[in-house]
């Protein structure tokens, strides 16, 4: 007896230190349209059951007869919902059992969601689950509903409208309880490698297993950013040298751990934990640095499986194994490990104590395990489902990877009348785009062209390719192996081809050109409409002119031509005499330049004596 109360006693000390920090509240919106208390209210969510992250909930609400707070089963009335009507949300009162049997029963009991109001005036709490001597783990994994906490002031409101006859509608709402800024999402997982911890310790195991691959496949493709982390304690001072720290602890007293079997005399010790904790963190730095950072959930799950405590395998040399079969550096995970012995700071481990300390919106992380997303507390059950709902939440609406649009995590509200939006079903286009919280009406953007409009009532294809889209949501038709459309690629607008009159986008009519007298009116012609055309024929054998809308013979025709050929004929020959001029009077020019310029310097056959003048002056 004194034993465990040493052991309580150095935990308690350990704990004091770090629980005195601060502790947030994770908080969702309640609506009341009720008259008489119409407005928003702030609950506490449990940390049990599955929130609705990213989601909301309306439902009506019951305050019962009897067993006002949930303590029993509710064997003799039924609070599910007719089909049609609105989800019923059970009030109960806080006090005398647990939140979550009260949960519990009101699930049973057929209640979409509890709300339990407070029984004194006081800040808003957080719903925990109870201490694991005390819990009944078959339950409490199974607890699916959603819960929150209102205050009394809210709940007596509440009684008051029921007990008047009031029906009181409610609207729980998560979609602001996780911040969505981006289109990634940080998340930290706070964990503890002790597989002898009770019903806590097989959840976690079990999350992390069913985990694994969504949290790869959201890894691996960069639209997550995930951290492990792991809870420590230090040992206060006056008790250091103590039976208790020196088991519980590493670097003299500096990280703790609770030991496994809450018994010093047999099996592991909280050192032993610690020091795997370290190694996971470990791993997961070298991971990191290599570039694999999603190899931690490989090695969590392969630890878990193949280094069991009950197995007596909780050791280092099987996380060892585990490590080389990952293919991960050995020496640099003992390189991050160092001494556990040594009265010095480890850096991983230092970093994680400092880390616990909450900043920002985020309070200190006291409540293991615990998943912090978009540095904001998860509350709720550990549950692969529940948990990636409140990861696609993180997102920003409209950059939700495909994993968050599966069957499994929402309803696809286009599947439903398309959402409401506007759709051409011929050319399978839609502007309903499906989000984690809901469809969106949107013009879509289809084979690089862009549809504009309001995406409720219409959406219109726009730009150069828009007719290769559904025509542009113009006229086309094909009949006698002819095509025509009243879409043009430079045009905004709907226009029918020639031949054809209507609006272009709903009807094109063929226009009856020989009964309108458009084309084809000369006396002797012959007119035959066709879709889209005419035909236009000449009697006596005379020949139609489209162009003039005339009929000429096919005498004057051949005459007509003659003519061409003469004048042909005349313009060639005139061309070739001028050219013959133009070459004679080139070779006479060309002539009469070089004989100037030779009887400069010989005299010409033609050219007579020149008298010498030269003059002999006297000397």
């Amino acid at each position: 007896m004194g034993e465990k109360l040493g052991i309580l006693l150095c935990v308690w000390f350990m704990l004091w230190g770090f629980c005195v920090g601060r502790f947030v509240v994770e908080k969702n919106s309640l609506r009341v349209t009720s008259p008489s208390l119409k407005g928003a209210y702030e609950c506490a969510i449990g940390n049990f059951g599955v929130p609705q992250y990213g989601g909301t909930m309306g439902g009506i609400v019951v305050y019962p007869k009897t067993n006002q707070k949930a303590c029993k089963s509710f064997d003799d009335i039924s609070f599910k919902s007719k089909p049609g009507g609105l989800p019923t949300f059970l009030l109960v009162d806080r006090g005398d059992c647990y939140f979550t049997l009260k949960a519990w029963n009101a699930q049973n009991g057929g209640a979409a969601a509890i709300l339990v109001a407070d029984d004194r005036n006081e800040p808003l709490i957080t719903m925990d689950t109870p201490e694991e001597e005390k819990a009944d783990a078959d339950y409490l994994q199974n607890i699916t509903i959603p819960s929150a906490l209102i205050s009394k002031s809210v709940g007596d409101s509440i009684k008051k409208a029921l007990a008047n006859g009031e029906m009181v509608n409610i609207n729980l709402d998560w979609t602001e309880a996780l911040p969505h800024p981006d289109e990634r999402v940080e998340y930290e997982f706070w964990t503890n490698s002790n597989d002898e911890c009770g019903p806590k310790c097989e959840s976690q195991i079990d999350f992390v297993k069913n985990f694994k691959g969504a949290a790869q496949i959201l890894e691996k493709k960069g639209y997550t950013q995930f951290t492990p982390h792991y809870i420590t304690w230090y040992c206060p001072e006056a008790f250091i040298l103590s039976k208790q720290c020196k088991s519980q602890c590493i670097n003299h007293g500096r990280y703790c751990a609770p030991d496994p079997e809450q018994d010093f005399s047999r099996g592991y010790d909280g050192k032993d934990v610690v020091v795997q904790n370290l190694r996971q963190a470990c791993f997961y730095k070298v991971a990191n640095e290599s570039g694999k950072p999603w190899l931690w959930w490989d090695y969590v799950t392969d630890f878990a499986i193949r280094c069991p405590m009950k197995e007596k395998k909780y050791n280092e040399e099987c996380s060892n194994h585990v490590i080389q079969s990952l293919g991960v550096d050995i020496k640099e995970i003992e390189k991050c490990v160092g001494d556990p012995t040594a009265a010095v700071d480890n850096p991983i481990l230092k970093a994680e104590q400092e880390s616990q300390i909450g900043k920002g919106s985020r309070g200190d992380v006291t409540i293991l395990p615990t998943l912090v997303i978009n540095n904001r507390q998860y509350r709720g059950k550990l549950d692969k489902v529940a948990v990636l709902k409140a990861i696609c939440a993180g997102f920003e609406e409209t950059t939700e990877p495909a994993i968050c649009l599966s069957e499994d995590i929402e309803t696809n509200e286009c599947l439903n009348n398309n959402g409401g939006c506007w759709q051409d079903k011929d050319a399978n286009v839609t502007a309903c785009k499906d989000t984690f919280r809901g469809r969106v009406c949107e013009c879509p953007l289809v084979q690089g062209v862009k549809f504009v409009g309001d995406g409720y009532t219409y959406c219109k294809a726009s730009g150069a390719l828009h007719c290769g889209i559904n025509n542009g949501g113009c006229w086309k038709k094909t009949q006698d192996g002819r095509t025509y459309s009243a879409c043009v690629d430079d045009s905004k607008s709907c226009k029918c081809p020639p031949g054809f009159k209507g609006d272009g986008v709903h009807t094109c009519e063929d226009v009856d050109e020989c009964k309108e007298r458009l084309a084809c009116q000369c006396p002797e012609c012959s007119c035959k409409n066709t879709w889209g055309s005419y035909e236009c024929s000449c009697s006596y054998g005379l020949l139609y002119m489209q162009e003039h809308d005339i009929c000429i013979s096919k005498a004057n025709t051949a005459v007509s031509w003659s003519f061409v050929w003469i004048i042909i004929l005349g313009l060639a020959a005139a061309g070739v005499g001028g050219y013959a001029v133009y070459k004679y009077r080139i070779r006479r020019y060309m002539d009469s330049e070089i004989r100037a310029i030779m009887a400069q310097y010989m005299p010409l056959d033609n050219q007579g004596e020149v008298p010498n003048h030269l003059s002999h002056g006297n000397v």
